[in-house]
């Protein structure tokens, strides 16, 4: 176990890591490199971390049924010591993905049932999503669409992932009252720059389409991803809007920073979608944190999701408790456009759940502040 690059002593930590990565400099800030060099075997994971028993035991578990990869440089802010690393935990196979749990569904917020073609999902009355695809970079283990993106055998798809875009695109321009597209997967960024032009390109032609947004990962997996490249050819088909998920502080490092800002540098805004996850981010100093950490590199918090009963992810899954209890400790202690929306995903949509802050009582409504603090606040007619 000594060549894990972390635990490489040298006066640049960044240069230990490349080298033991077995990569320049110039091959680092490729993107494409990372996606060439994968960790998606034991004996290239034990290059990164001291592996646990049942982590090997997960991973081979996992074989014929579920997929799995780590980007060199995901993989390069894992503890190779901590087997409960909130990085190493998204990352990794673990057992609790074979656990049975009551109600589970592999498609709990139903895209296969509002799925219209191919590609689109329709649940909304003026928005859709696109799920172009079903690759990303790191197949994370709490993926909502794990069933379409890490099961092997399982797809949301109709037909094939390759297959034309017209009837896709179609459905949308005959459906006027579309004016936001969500394009999702898998990771549409996976896709090479020209392909993503193609498809964008065909988006910004159809006249009622207004929004076009981008949910992507690789800010955070993988954020060499991001160039400068990208950016100016996104930035010809205005408005693009991306979402992200930072899940965690250690998330948030000079690299990500960095391709936040030339998102934004692009006038490219950026919104984050936090999933709870039990063990990673379910305490409220860890999600403070992550929280002032996002504004301080400018990227809103938008969601804050309860994680899905999902078939290979219920192990995540915290009580709606923990939630509001978290939430409490978001409300007041830090800026107000900082606390995300906790919301809860279901067949019939998003579901605020935010626990209210007030009661209502024969005088009025009783408020209470994040304090705990309480006053009336009465409800008087003023005609």
């Amino acid at each position: 176990m000594s060549n894990v690059p972390a635990s490489i002593s040298s006066a640049d930590p960044a240069s230990a890591v490349r080298a033991g990565a077995g990569a320049s400099a110039e091959q680092w800030a490729d993107w494409r490199w990372h996606m060439r060099h994968r960790v998606t075997t034991l004996a290239q994971l034990s290059r990164w971390v001291r592996v646990t028993p049942d982590e090997a035991k997960a991973v081979n578990d996992s074989r014929g049924k579920y997929r799995w990869s780590v980007t060199p440089y995901y993989a390069s802010l894992m503890d190779p010591d901590d087997p409960t690393c909130p990085i190493r935990q998204q990352a990794v196979p673990a057992l609790g993905e074979f656990l049975d749990f009551a109600d589970a569904d592999v498609d709990p917020v139903g895209d296969m049932f509002y799925r219209k073609t191919n590609r689109v999902v329709h649940k909304y009355p003026d928005r859709v999503i696109m799920m172009i695809t079903e690759s990303c970079p790191v197949y994370c283990r709490h993926c909502t669409r794990k069933f379409h993106t890490t099961d092997v055998n399982g797809t949301y798809f109709r037909d094939n992932e390759g297959g034309s875009f017209e009837e896709d695109l179609r459905y949308i321009a005959d459906h006027p009252e579309i004016r936001d597209v969500l394009l999702t997967g898998g990771d549409p960024l996976s896709y090479r720059d020209t392909k993503l032009e193609e498809i964008i390109s065909q988006l910004r032609s159809i006249p009622t389409v207004e929004i076009i947004r981008i949910g992507s990962r690789f800010p955070v997996l993988l954020p060499q991803r991001i160039t400068d490249e990208l950016c100016e050819m996104l930035s010809r088909y205005h408005p693009i809007w991306l979402n992200t998920h930072f899940n965690h502080p250690r998330e948030i490092t000079d690299e990500s920073a960095a391709a936040v800002d030339r998102l934004l540098r692009h006038g490219i805004p950026v919104g984050n979608q936090t999933v709870l996850l039990k063990g990673i981010n379910d305490s409220i100093p860890t999600m403070r944190k992550l929280m002032t950490e996002l504004l301080r590199i400018r990227v809103r918090p938008y969601y804050l999701y309860h994680c899905d009963n999902v078939t290979g992810v219920s192990h995540f899954m915290t009580t709606i408790e923990k939630g509001w209890e978290i939430m409490e400790g978001l409300q007041g202690h830090i800026t107000g456009f900082g606390v995300p929306q906790y919301v809860l995903t279901t067949k019939i949509g998003k579901i605020p759940i935010a626990k209210p802050a007030y009661t209502e009582t024969g005088d009025g409504l009783r408020l209470r502040n994040y304090k705990g603090q309480e006053m009336t606040y009465p409800q008087r007619s003023q005609s």
